[in-house]
């Protein structure tokens, strides 16, 4: 069902986005939307927002001039170091904001969808700080290869679900926590992880993880007195990308780049690059690009990354792919995990397998730069969470897909 009247005019990013949901969860998109809007503009709101962003989260974070990498590959490097967040990722600075408005709502409960584990893990360390009940999807797959944050979902008192359908992985638990959101919204709020569904969540995503680019460009300025040359991230739904990006958007001099999973090579058809492959479909309450077969089905994608393990991307970055604003690449599965080695033996730093994306990537970049040219590279997460699936790969026995 799309959305109508008030909210037609937010919901869409030239032809993306929209509300193909339910008839029965238009009302409380409608009052998810009101909310949201009445908050962000609400300064008490947003200082309880920014006091547990510091006090609790740990931001601001660092960005991190590496000077092995930068040294070795031609310009100056930077890690926006997203890792060293409370839970180790990107995904709290969303967390904390949405639930935050679900207790503005009077919401009692709090649901999730997860892949890696790490929006999992966020939601339910911010339901155990506000005191309310968290249920989590998981494909089992995911479930099998994320088992560390599975068992700190639990720890922090989370339900975790496994989800047993399709592809076992992220789709099909976004599918599952979207039936039992429309069974239960009246008290339940639901947390989606990725700048992905029906709207307001884009919007509300990208608003919540803005203060990723908000402090690197203060950041920046700060050490360069100028703008980067370059700003990269990994792209999944792509909520540590539209973060990373928001504040550059409008500043045409600098290049953005988003880096997709291309698995076992775009042409092996099993890789989840929606943006290199897909065509536009509607999947989970958005039109947006999506990996599809000849007859419009949503095809399974592949990843060695978990997290980047989704057939489909958010609205606005299919927007920013069509406009040209952003260049969607794709890294394989092999590049990545060799940049994952790279970044562990020259910096000290064991990067999530998604970031390792963005840095494979960045590699190859920035051997075309110039020596006083620069870039920012989102380290959306760390990788102990991966340690399965590093520890298979390297010891050359496949990995957990």
């Amino acid at each position: 069902m799309e959305g109508k009247g008030k909210q037609m005019n937010h919901s869409y990013y030239g032809e993306y986005g929209g509300q193909y949901i339910s008839e029965a969860l238009m009302n409380t998109l409608y009052e998810l939307e009101t909310a949201f809007q009445d908050a962000i503009k609400d300064p008490l709101f947003l200082q309880e927002y920014h006091y547990y962003l510091k006090e609790y989260v740990g931001r601001e974070t660092p960005l991190y001039l590496a000077g092995r990498l930068s040294e070795e590959y031609g310009c100056k490097i930077y890690l926006k170091r997203e890792d060293l967040n409370h839970t180790g990722a990107h995904k709290i600075n969303n967390v904390i904001g949405q639930i935050l408005l679900a207790k503005r709502m009077g919401k009692k409960k709090v649901i999730a969808e997860t892949g890696a584990g790490q929006h999992g893990v966020a939601t339910a360390t911010g339901a155990a700080l506000f005191n309310m009940e968290c249920t989590v999807y998981m494909g089992t797959e995911d479930i099998e290869r994320q088992h560390l944050n599975v068992m700190r979902m639990e720890m922090l008192g989370a339900k975790v679900v496994g989800v047993r359908s399709g592809s076992n992985t992220l789709k099909d638990a976004t599918n599952e926590a979207i039936r039992t959101w429309a069974r239960t919204a009246e008290d339940t709020f639901y947390i989606i992880g990725s700048a992905v569904g029906p709207h307001p969540y884009p919007k509300m995503v990208k608003e919540f993880q803005k203060i990723i680019s908000v402090e690197a460009k203060r950041q920046f300025l700060e050490k360069e007195q100028r703008l980067p040359d370059v700003v990269m991230a990994c792209v999944g739904g792509g909520s540590n990308s539209i973060g990373m990006f928001a504040e550059f958007i409008e500043d045409k001099e600098v290049e953005l780049i988003g880096v997709e999973a291309a698995g076992m090579g775009v042409s092996s058809g099993k890789h989840a690059a929606a943006m290199a492959a897909g065509k536009p479909g509607i999947l989970h309450g958005m039109k947006s690009y999506l990996l599809q077969d000849e007859d419009g089905n949503v095809k399974l994608a592949h990843s060695i990354s978990a997290g980047l393990d989704y057939p489909g991307v958010g609205p606005e970055h299919a927007f920013l792919h069509d406009t040209k604003r952003v260049k969607y690449v794709s890294v394989t599965d092999q590049e990545a995990m060799e940049a994952l080695s790279i970044l562990c033996k020259m910096e000290g730093i064991i990067p999530a397998i998604e970031s390792s994306h963005a840095l494979a990537y960045a590699f190859k970049k920035a051997k075309s730069m110039k020596k006083n040219q620069a870039m920012i590279v989102c380290l959306s997460g760390r990788g102990d969470k991966d340690a399965a699936t590093i520890e298979s790969y390297f010891n050359g026995e496949g990995y957990l897909n």
